[in-house]
């Protein structure tokens, strides 16, 4: 297969043309126009700090139907209780990096660099990008961040400092979700995490179908601040 090299204009590939692991092209850049064109199709970036900027279409795709998620009795509980307060888009930058941080310290590695935060944040300020912080007390004990592109939420990465902190976000954001008209969460890379809670993998065809489905616009749809789970 060959690996195409983006240019300054705001074309990709057709998806189907990504080698067998997903590696679609490589080059461009990470500015709002281009980070929701790619989205919009189905691709992301994904590359390690001073490679070049990588672009993916992963077939098969996990992606988790909010209909078909899963909440485990322990969790039921722990939603019940009051020892985490959610909130939205309260702390995005602190999301995003302790998701990088957490991985660092577990000795694995980032894609989360300093580039791909700045370009985040972008996104967050212009109302694409959302966050989810799962706060206990004044800690910062879990969350997760993503891309909303009308009724698909792109799921970026989680973390979690305190048991279940991630576990409760995710549920918040898919209660959130699915109030709101949404239809799935792609959830890119099977994790058996994930599958947990009722992700399943689709064909990339089918993937493509929901896209074109559920994403009838582009226009952001502002910041989630006022929401409380």
């Amino acid at each position: 297969m060959a690996l195409f090299q983006l240019t300054s204009e705001i074309i990709f590939p057709p998806p189907f043309l990504a080698d067998e692991n997903g590696l679609l092209a490589f080059g461009g850049d990470l500015q709002p126009a281009r980070l929701v064109a790619a989205y919009r199709s189905g691709i992301f970036p994904w590359f390690s700090p001073g490679d070049p900027i990588l672009w993916w279409f992963l077939n098969p795709r996990l992606v988790l139907f909010l209909e078909e998620f899963k909440v485990s009795r322990r969790l039921t509980r722990e939603l019940r209780s009051s020892r985490f307060r959610v909130t939205f888009d309260q702390a995005f930058e602190q999301v995003m990096a302790s998701c990088a941080q957490v991985r660092l310290e577990k000795g694995e590695g980032t894609w989360i660099s300093k580039e791909m935060l700045a370009a985040y944040c972008r996104l967050h300020d212009l109302g694409y990008a959302h966050s989810v912080e799962c706060w206990q007390g004044e800690v910062l004990a879990g969350g997760l961040y993503g891309i909303a592109l009308d009724r698909i939420f792109f799921g970026e990465s989680m973390f979690t400092r305190v048991s279940n902190g991630s576990k409760v976000a995710l549920a918040a954001l898919v209660s959130r979700l699915k109030s709101t008209g949404f239809q799935l969460i792609d959830c890119q890379m099977t994790t058996r995490h994930l599958v947990s809670f009722g992700a399943r993998e689709i064909a990339g065809t089918e993937f493509l179908d929901q896209l074109q489905s559920f994403i009838q616009t582009t226009v952001p749809d502002g910041k989630w601040c006022d929401d409380r789970f």
